[in-house]
């Protein structure tokens, strides 16, 4: 069985890459811009620091504490954790699977790569969609011809239909890379950093019990 992808180091890698920041920061971010394919909050963040660290992908650079609150460790993105993000989100770009979820999160963070690396994995991904929407078609085809009721190729129908709509909209996204029409990369990288100083703690959002870095019970 294929390994499922790690959806939240992956988001923390690349969010990272625009600046260091402490976990609850991070914490912040990601329900501040509704990155709902991070689930599990807050421990599932906590841990997914926790293997970066231990990898090396990411390292802590300081340690503070404000007023009664925990401590709080700022981590940084290291260069093999650059490289790790990147290879991690042109794949998902690049390759069709069944877990559109998987997609649609390596979308959202698309930025962490250049356009022409964005266009060049999504094209990879038209040719993938292009070869299962021939094996879809064909399929039904040999089960109109050995008399299979419709009633029971719906599910393939369906799946039809789901790659067909994908195809045409990461046609159309590499489209407008091609363009220009998409902001790349200053722009982005201003918005995250724009959100991120939102997100830093305020009174209004009070920091989570595991505030720090502990192993859950």
């Amino acid at each position: 069985m294929a390994r499922r992808p790690d959806l939240v180091g992956l988001t923390v890698l690349a969010v990272l890459t625009v600046r260091a920041a402490h976990p609850y920061e991070l914490h912040r971010f990601i329900v501040d811009t509704h990155k709902d394919h991070v689930t599990g909050l807050p421990r599932s963040l906590y841990h997914a620091v926790e293997r970066l660290a231990r990898d090396e992908l990411i390292v802590p650079v300081e340690t503070s504490r404000e007023g009664r609150r925990p401590e709080r460790t700022v981590y940084e993105i290291t260069d093999a954790g650059r490289h790790e993000v990147a290879l991690r989100v042109r794949a998902l770009l690049a390759t069709p699977d069944a877990d559109r979820r998987a997609f649609l999160a390596a979308v959202s963070l698309l930025g962490v790569l250049p356009a022409a690396e964005v266009a060049r994995a999504l094209r990879s991904r038209t040719a993938g969609l292009e070869g299962r929407l021939a094996g879809l078609e064909a399929h039904l085809r040999e089960a109109a011809a050995s008399g299979l009721p419709p009633l029971l190729t719906l599910e393939t129908e369906g799946e039809l239909a789901l790659t067909r709509a994908e195809l045409d909209w990461v046609r159309e996204v590499v489209r407008r890379v091609e363009r220009g029409e998409l902001a790349w990369p200053d722009t982005l990288k201003r918005a995250a950093l724009d959100d991120l100083h939102r997100a830093a703690p305020h009174d209004a959002h009070p920091a989570p019990p595991d505030d720090h870095l502990e192993s859950p019970p």
